[in-house]
């Protein structure tokens, strides 16, 4: 089987070498875990192997996506001068490669049009984030991410989507993704002792022995996402409050009754 390195070594050897070649993944989790530095090694790792790669951006510019990127030592803005990578920016761009309305048919023709203009070959698709595009219709999650699945699947794409909890609205947005996706990785966070700790876990990955541990992470200057190891932590160490929990159970409930 063919698997796409993650771009970070550790994380490879607990998916058995990396994801399936055409594996829709969602990258889940609260805001500021570490979803879209995992997403950036991802498009960095494939434009170091010659992958076609795009990086779709809706909740940061263009710009802040290549300049976090080189922080941690991936230089994707070079990889964008020499037409290796096309960010597609949802956000503030007004240029070929933005999209102006958070429309599932505006991104699936876009993402296209990127990659007739990157050619043939195995690519590598980022949506960071997917569940931007259901925000003010919830119940159409698992919908959008149908169809985006199904379109994707006949360009070679193998994809990296995040889709991220609203804690201070008590929604969940994931559910619709993380029912049509191939594999799940989780990123938690907890503060304990007034240390923030970030924490991984693969939930799910067809095809796949993957790791069943928990393991913390570090965002290293320079470096990027660094596995520390498996944790040692409770269920309520990283848990959400009950009645946050108790809501978002709602939200799918609710989401899942609501989609045709």
């Amino acid at each position: 089987m063919d698997r796409l390195s993650t771009g970070i070594g550790k994380l490879d050897l607990m998916l058995e070498g990396g994801i399936p070649r055409g594996f829709l993944v969602a990258v889940t989790g609260e805001p500021g875990t570490g979803k879209s530095i995992l997403c950036q090694h991802f498009a960095w790792q494939g434009y170091k192997e010659g992958d076609k790669v795009i990086y779709v951006t809706t909740e940061e510019s263009r710009g802040s996506i290549l300049e976090q990127a080189e922080l941690l030592g991936m230089d994707m803005r070079k990889g964008v001068e020499e037409g290796r990578i096309i960010v597609i920016d949802a956000l503030l761009a007004a240029d070929e490669w933005s999209l102006t309305s958070l429309d599932p048919e505006a991104l699936v023709q876009k993402v296209i049009d990127a990659k007739k203009k990157l050619g043939y070959g195995r690519a590598r698709l980022v949506i960071d984030s997917l569940s931007a595009f259901w925000l003010d219709k919830p119940a159409m999650a698992r919908k959008y991410s149908y169809y985006i699945k199904k379109v994707f699947s006949k360009w070679d794409f193998t994809i990296l989507a995040t889709s991220q909890y609203a804690i201070s609205t008590a929604e969940a947005f994931g559910f619709g993704i993380e029912h049509i996706a191939d594999g799940i990785i989780r990123f938690r966070r907890s503060v304990k002792g007034g240390r923030l700790r970030r924490f991984l876990m693969i939930e799910k990955m067809r095809q796949t022995n993957h790791d069943l541990r928990m393991y913390e992470i570090e965002i290293v200057p320079g470096k990027g996402m660094e596995i520390v190891g498996p944790a040692e932590i409770s269920k309520e160490d990283y848990a959400l409050p009950k009645k946050v929990m108790e809501k978002i159970a709602e939200a799918k409930r609710r989401s899942e009754s609501e989609v045709p």
